[in-house]
């Protein structure tokens, strides 16, 4: 209950016996920023200060809620300017230089490890300094990583991705690109562009997981390969009866209008929609998952798959509607039955997500910022994140809370 109460009053004041503190921060952290902006400029490779060092912040004195080190970190993501794309590009053309420096080099598996093998898709696009250090936290060289960048992203952000998967042999860009819009089927194509090249990779992966860029683990790679194992050939997904969200596909949906100016969303047509094909039975759901080998592979090859996802394209966000009812299909692998009851997001371990609308209901509310009614986590979370149980973090992001990412790291690497 104190740490509870502690958060709370996080989101609202800072403590007064702080004070002093902030102010010798706040001077502090001008200076030394100015330098880290030069550094940053002027710099072959990117500079990624520890923030944790340079500010003699304790990420164990935040994990266990001590005011005056989560004041610290309060103060620090006020000012912090992380490397730009320009400098990942500038980075990623030495490659030994980067695989040593940023410590890809050292990263190794155990054989339980190499053992299950796993495959990833990241959706991403825009700061490639966050996504880059996103792989380092799940990489391990006996996996295999799909990056899908969008075709609207900077050419320096596009540039980045493709070093990436230049100095890493086992990380490639999908084969075929989306110009991803929110909520429209380019998103779930995204993914299953790249499932579908992950199908073909050499690496006979156990279990594929799809991340976007605000993305970042919460278990080490011998964590999740253990929780993985315990499923038996399963999937990990949110699916649970519908509700309110019928409209979704209910009604045809337009990408665009007739002089093909894409809409930031689709628009609702009053036009209603045939029922889905093959008689499904429709779930709702989150669009990331966690699906075995064998699920993945029905998916890249069978009829029913391929008409649901014609018929989808002119619904409402079909990411969120497409795998919940896949994984209730009678008969496919690792099948969760219709009469089961709901899967929530609280219970499907793969992304952890805090909503607005639950916060001091079923968690404690946010200490970071809300961006469309999502927590971008800060600092003050870390127990709560590292504890809940759930193997991915959604959102964090460096322009929020770098602190909580890099204690993240800490921890992860502690373990």
């Amino acid at each position: 209950m104190r740490r509870f109460w502690l958060q709370r009053k996080l989101t609202k004041v800072i403590p007064f016996f702080s004070t002093l503190i902030i102010l010798v921060y706040v001077c502090t952290i001008v200076f030394s920023n100015e330098d880290d902006s030069r550094l940053n400029t002027l710099g072959s490779m990117f500079v990624r200060p520890r923030l944790t060092i340079k500010h003699g912040i304790n990420c164990s004195a935040i994990y266990d809620m001590e005011p005056v080190e989560v004041q610290k970190s309060l103060v620090v993501r006020k000012s912090y300017v992380g490397p730009s794309d320009k400098n990942v590009v500038n980075a990623t053309s030495d490659c030994d230089r980067f695989v040593v420096s940023e410590g890809f080099d050292a990263i190794q598996g155990s054989e339980f490890e190499r053992e299950f093998p796993l495959a990833y898709s990241l959706v991403v696009h825009k700061n490639a300094d966050l996504v880059e250090r996103l792989l380092r936290a799940i990489y391990m060289p006996h996996n295999v990583y799909c990056i899908h960048y969008d075709q609207k992203s900077s050419d320096d952000f596009k540039s980045a991705m493709q070093g990436l998967t230049r100095c890493l042999p086992n990380v490639f860009i999908a084969s075929k690109l989306e110009r991803v819009q929110y909520a429209g089927i380019s998103r779930l194509k995204a993914d299953l562009n790249c499932l579908s090249d992950l199908l073909e990779s050499e690496v006979k992966w156990k279990y594929v997981i799809n991340l976007c860029g605000q993305d970042f683990p919460l278990r080490t790679n011998a964590e999740l390969v253990s929780d993985l194992k315990m499923l038996k050939g399963k999937n990990m997904a949110e699916t649970r009866q519908p509700g309110g969200k019928k409209w979704r596909w209910s009604f045809h949906h337009a990408l665009k209008n007739n002089i093909s100016e894409y809409y930031k969303s689709p628009l609702t047509i009053s036009e209603q929609k045939l029922p889905p094909p093959y008689d499904l039975q429709m779930f709702v759901g989150s669009a990331y998952v966690t699906l075995s080998r064998e699920f993945a592979l029905f998916v890249h090859w069978s009829p029913l798959v391929r008409d649901f996802l014609v018929w989808s394209e002119d619904t409402y966000s079909p990411d969120e509607h497409f795998w919940a009812t896949l994984v209730r299909v009678p008969g496919v692998p690792g099948e969760v039955m219709r009469s089961d009851p709901d899967i929530t997001e609280l219970t499907s371990k793969t992304r952890l997500v805090k909503w607005v609308a639950f916060e001091n209901i079923l968690y404690p509310p946010c200490t970071g910022k809300h961006v469309r009614a999502v927590c971008v986590y800060g600092a003050a979370e870390l127990r709560w994140l590292l504890n809940y149980g759930h193997w991915f973090a959604n959102k964090v992001d460096t322009d929020v809370d770098p602190v909580v990412i890099e204690c993240l790291e800490e921890k992860l690497k502690n373990r």
